[in-house]
């Protein structure tokens, strides 16, 4: 089950009241995820929210399809309401309005992975 990390430049001094809103943030109105066709594509499992100076990431964990994961959250009224209020803290100004620009910075913003490790890829005894 893998992870993905999304990233926020933010503005540095900010991180109570970026917390502030996270603390009240409307969750998916379900963790399940559909493909285009509405056939079932994935689900999201847990999500984490680190910041520190002028960098904030979201970790997703999710399996399946992790486009499935832009375009769920891109049609998530909670998620719109969240990127309005954090557009003030944001070193960068971006479009998240429509689920097309929203699934773009979800894609753009996406790091890149270098290391999942997981008990299953763990080597069984020495």
């Amino acid at each position: 089950m893998p992870y993905a990390a999304i990233t926020y430049r933010v503005k540095p001094g900010y991180e109570d009241e970026i917390a502030e809103i996270f603390a009240h943030f409307k969750r998916v109105d379900t963790p399940d995820l559909a493909g285009d066709g509405g056939e079932a594509a994935g689900r999201l499992l847990g999500t984490g929210v680190f910041i520190k100076d002028d960098v904030m990431v979201r970790v997703i964990h999710y399996e399946g399809d992790f486009a499935a994961v832009g375009a769920h959250m891109a049609r998530q009224k909670g998620v719109h309401i969240l990127e309005e209020k954090l557009q003030p803290y944001l070193a960068e100004r971006r479009d998240t309005a429509s689920p097309e620009a929203f699934a773009a910075y979800f894609r753009d913003a996406t790091m890149r992975s270098v290391a999942q490790l997981t008990v299953d890829t763990h080597p069984a005894g020495s």
